[in-house]
């Protein structure tokens, strides 16, 4: 045959394979829906007597197995869906990032949804809650109740009373452990909302950071069943002289000590998680919440392993995520240089690699030793993955202690030399919703201007290169002294990747509440910048699994799953069964548990060391010519001076900016007036800032009086 291909037949065969992709999501979607909903009417028939007594002892006798017992059933119905959710999961959303699909202007979003995504709950314990979101949580709470009336009244109607038991004690024994099922439930959820690398939460178009209020309120709910669960039983056994229960640890069925640590590590971690101690004593917090290692170790003891595949799926994948996230701790990353703002606010600037793309609005958690070896803080990303492909920018603003530490280590002359950093991530919003307004108004207060930093650079990228049509842009922000107008000057990348802002339609409004005029000082304004020298040990900031990381992570998840019941499977035909078998006593619940452990924590880290160091080996390279390379000297802005340049900026970004922007001393804004002056169709609308001021702006948006108004919530915490 001959090499020619007819042109025509070309374009129309990959016109067709394009057209599919939508189709081929489609069903994807529909499938993972499907799932899911099995999955959940699961926990749904589970209390139920049709389930005990019907279902179950069937599903036991046609699942039962020399090779994986009664914990085969438990991995079939309540393990395997979740597992296949993440994976089909990874594969839907790698297939959606190269279709592209990111929001734009273009989409048009039905009214019914629109209004499903406004704002319901502003101010309550969850903070501002969207319309869906608050379904969510009723159907939660629904299964709650629903499984927990249901275990009672099955339970109730087949009570037996054993020897001088009374009802009562009957009745409290049962309602005991239905509390300890019901937390159970809530347990099986408590680690999909903190597992970042997941595919769970993107699916929904949510991200871990918006989340972390949903593991918050888990976390509360399960210790407070669990510890109604131990009272319960501590009564029951004090009332019917069994106390000596609280030592026993059964070598066959649940083992009381294990489970009586389990809450113990649980109640202190608990203990330190409500906000003013979070607050104050954050490095307390920090440390004791590394406790859930050990409760999740003793729950497992406590339950056993054919229990735990309850809660395994969620466990499991951030299991996978945690040992990731290590990898990627280990690798000491470059930092090229830090601004120093007069309002003590610091802009951190690595080396990226060129081909690293992420979200504007993703988080990155960053690392630094010389400052404190354990502590992790998530911040914001202020780059523009597109407009500076070799910088990645985070701006911190000089608060806690942590911050206080970094900021001296920065200002002193001796860490010229370089400091060494480690991060996490970035973890990147799948879509970019605020991309498909006509307007955007970005409302903030302080350093909380951060997130919308790197929105305004994708759309400097986008009216430059790309040459396309941007939304109107409203910048609204409110600080407290002059000195803080300086993190405008942030909005310029310290590249000077910048070719012209007047293409941009950006209106600044700027709020200084606690001064009355401009300073006539300009000194106070100058921003200084320290260039650090490259360390041949430090790499540029690079993806944990390589460019087809969706992909990659559905292999690691797949194949340690896969490698995790061989291996299960293998302990239980050629070790365990025959002990069972040829000796008539049941081998060791709490010895096969931690067999299990051992074999699930080898197959995580097989399956997640090769990939990664494959792609560590990549990325080596690509740092060898990175460093080859002679790069730019940063630029600086007419009111800041650097140790390390003398070159003067360009004058037309600065200027630009100085026209989009205004100035209001002595005054906070009006943002009811500002936001309904406002008579564009579709309008967005993103706060960040104050918890008053993000609910003030939630309940605008929300009140009815504006239709065209469309809230996104951005922030994770309340």
């Amino acid at each position: 045959m001959s090499s020619n291909t007819v042109p025509g037949i070309s374009s129309l065969q990959s016109s067709s394979m394009h057209d599919n992709k939508p189709n081929v999501l489609k069903v994807m979607k529909i499938l993972l829906a499907l799932v899911f909903a099995g999955w959940i009417f699961i926990w749904i028939i589970v209390p139920t007597s049709t389930y005990r007594y019907t279902w179950s002892p069937k599903l036991y006798a046609d699942t039962n197995s020399t090779y994986f017992g009664r914990q085969g059933t438990n991995i079939l119905i309540f393990a395997f869906p979740v597992m296949f959710i993440a994976v089909l999961g990874c594969i839907f959303l790698h297939l959606s990032k190269r279709n592209g699909h990111t929001g734009n202007r273009s989409s048009k979003f039905s009214s019914q949804m629109a209004a499903w995504k406004r704002p319901v709950l502003v101010r309550g314990p969850l903070g501002v809650v969207s319309g869906i979101e608050l379904a969510f949580c009723l159907m939660f709470l629904a299964l709650l109740v629903w499984c927990f009336w249901t275990y009672l009244s099955v339970s109730f109607s087949r009570l037996k009373i054993h020897g001088s038991e009374k009802l009562w004690q009957a009745k409290l024994d049962s309602v005991g452990l239905r509390f300890g099922l019901i937390g159970n439930l809530c347990l099986a959820f408590l680690f999909f909302p903190v597992t970042r690398g997941s595919s769970l939460l993107p699916l929904i178009g949510l991200t871990s950071d918006s989340c972390i209020k949903y593991h918050i309120w888990l976390g509360h709910i399960v210790m407070t069943l669990f510890g109604a669960h131990a009272i319960c039983y501590i009564i029951y056994w004090a009332s019917t002289n069994q106390i000596d229960e609280m030592i026993k640890w059964s070598k066959t069925d649940v083992a009381n000590v294990p489970g009586e640590l389990a809450l113990l590590a649980g109640l202190v971690l608990w203990a330190t998680t409500f906000p003013r101690i979070r607050r104050k004593m954050f490095e307390l917090f920090y440390y004791t919440h590394h406790l859930y290692i050990a409760f999740l170790f003793f729950f497992m003891l406590h339950v056993g392993i054919g229990f735990f595949c309850l809660v395994l799926p969620g466990v499991y994948l951030f299991m996978v995520d945690r040992y990731l996230r290590f990898l990627q701790s280990r690798t000491k990353v470059h930092l090229v240089s830090a601004r120093l703002l007069p309002s003590e606010g610091i802009e951190l600037n690595f080396s990226k690699s060129p081909g690293f793309s992420y979200n504007p609005l993703s988080t990155i958690f960053i690392n630094v030793p010389s400052v404190s070896s354990l502590q992790w803080h998530p911040f914001t990303i202020t780059s523009s993955s597109n407009l500076e492909p070799e910088r990645l920018s985070v701006v911190i603003k000089k608060e806690g202690s942590w911050t206080q530490k970094l900021y001296r280590a920065l200002s002193s002359h001796t860490n010229v030399d370089g400091l060494d950093v480690s991060v996490e991530g970035p973890y990147s919003p799948i879509t970019m919703n605020f991309m498909r307004y006509e307007s955007l108004v970005m409302v903030s207060g302080g350093s909380g201007i951060t997130p919308f930093i790197s929105i305004i650079r994708e759309f400097i990228h986008q009216s430059n290169t790309l040459n396309t049509e941007t939304p109107n842009l409203v910048l609204i922000c409110a600080f407290k002294n002059s000195m803080d107008l300086t993190m405008l000057d942030l909005l310029l990348p310290v590249s000077g990747n910048v070719s012209d802002l007047s293409r941009l339609n950006l209106r600044i409004e700027v709020y200084v509440t606690r001064e009355k005029e401009a300073p006539i000082n300009d000194a106070q304004t100058m921003i200084r910048t320290i260039c650090f020298k490259p360390n041949p040990s430090q790499m540029p900031i690079s993806p944990v699994l390589g460019a087809n990381s969706w992909l990659c992570l559905a292999a690691i998840v797949s194949s340690s799953f896969i490698a995790f019941l061989i291996l299960i499977g293998i302990l239980q035909r050629f070790y365990i069964y025959p002990i069972d078998k040829n000796t008539g006593k049941i081998y060791s619940l709490s010895s096969r548990t931690v067999l299990n452990l051992l074999f699930m924590c080898l197959s995580i880290v097989v399956a997640s060391t090769i990939p990664f160091l494959i792609n560590k080996r990549r990325n080596m390279k690509d740092a060898k010519q990175i460093k080859s390379l002679d790069l730019p000297t940063p630029m600086t802005s007419p009111s800041s001076w650097y140790h390390c340049s003398d070159r003067e900026m360009e004058s037309l970004p600065q200027e630009s900016l100085v026209k989009a922007t205004k100035v209001h001393y002595g005054s906070r804004p009006n943002l009811k007036k500002i936001l309904l002056e406002i008579k564009d169709e579709n309008v967005g609308v993103m706060t960040s800032g104050p918890t008053g001021m993000r609910h003030e702006v939630a309940a605008i948006s929300s009140s009815g009086l504006a239709s065209n108004l469309h809230y996104e919530s951005i922030s994770f915490s309340w």
